[in-house]
């Protein structure tokens, strides 16, 4: 059992947005974290990570450490802002470095050290951007979580790859991404998840893009990802925990 929940004082001065379920009479026993796409703001993120109404979980949505800049509106992930000449939209591998020392942070730090949780415990939810970071942190991280779920977004390339000899990160991964004209369907993108994760599982839409799922199927590979991954308390015996 955590000796404690976590707060949004914990975070400062990040900013941080905490749910926790509406029907659950114990503890949350898992803790997600959600990091929104770039872009976007952690309250806007929310709305989704209560529509998830995960059972024993508390969600913590998390936002990006840095405004854009003028007038574009949102937060961003990447140590700095970069732009893609060919689209001239913004570059989603702008760096990692300061977001995977925020969420690594977060985790061991806070949510272990200080409230007591366990590795396995947590999970990382990112979008996009967002699901970059996630992945980041995870990979740099020499304990195991719970699981990676990443919408759209692949691992940066400035994540370094297991040298041969070295242990990959036993954290399981799910990589969830359109049909075409998707960021994380390339083989060579797919590889390098392989190369640094020893559990990968990659679910591909029957549409077009990396948008947030738009129905029930796109939804079911998510849900049952948290199903097998997320402990629960129902119906064991006080004390103990089911694994999935």
């Amino acid at each position: 059992m955590p000796c404690r929940l976590p707060t949004t004082a914990d975070f400062s001065p990040l900013t941080a947005i905490i749910t926790t379920p509406a029907t659950s009479q114990r503890p949350p026993t898992n803790i997600v974290l959600f990091l929104h796409g770039l872009c976007d703001t952690a309250a806007s993120f929310s709305s989704f990570a209560r529509a998830l109404n995960l059972p024993e979980t508390l969600c913590i949505i998390l936002q990006g450490h840095t405004p854009l800049p003028f007038d574009l509106g949102g937060y961003h992930w990447g140590d700095d802002i970069l732009f893609d000449q060919s689209s001239d939209g913004m570059e989603f591998d702008a760096g990692f470095n300061r977001s995977t020392k925020t969420i690594t942070d977060v985790v061991k730090d806070i949510l272990m050290q200080q409230c007591g949780y366990n590795g396995r415990e947590i999970m990382l939810f990112g979008f996009g951007q967002g699901g970059m970071a996630a992945l980041a942190a995870a990979a740099s991280m020499d304990v195991e979580l719970g699981g990676v779920t990443s919408i759209g977004g692949p691992l940066p390339m400035s994540t370094s790859l297991p040298k041969a000899g070295e242990v990959k990160s036993k954290s399981p991964v799910l990589v969830l991404g359109g049909s075409s004209q998707s960021l994380v369907g390339k083989p060579a993108v797919m590889e390098r998840f392989k190369d640094t994760f020893e559990n990968v599982q990659y679910h591909k839409w029957g549409r077009a893009g990396d948008a947030m799922p738009h129905s029930t199927d796109e939804m079911l590979p998510i849900m049952q990802f948290f199903a097998r991954r997320l402990h629960s308390r129902q119906g064991v015996p006080e004390g103990s925990v089911e694994i999935g």
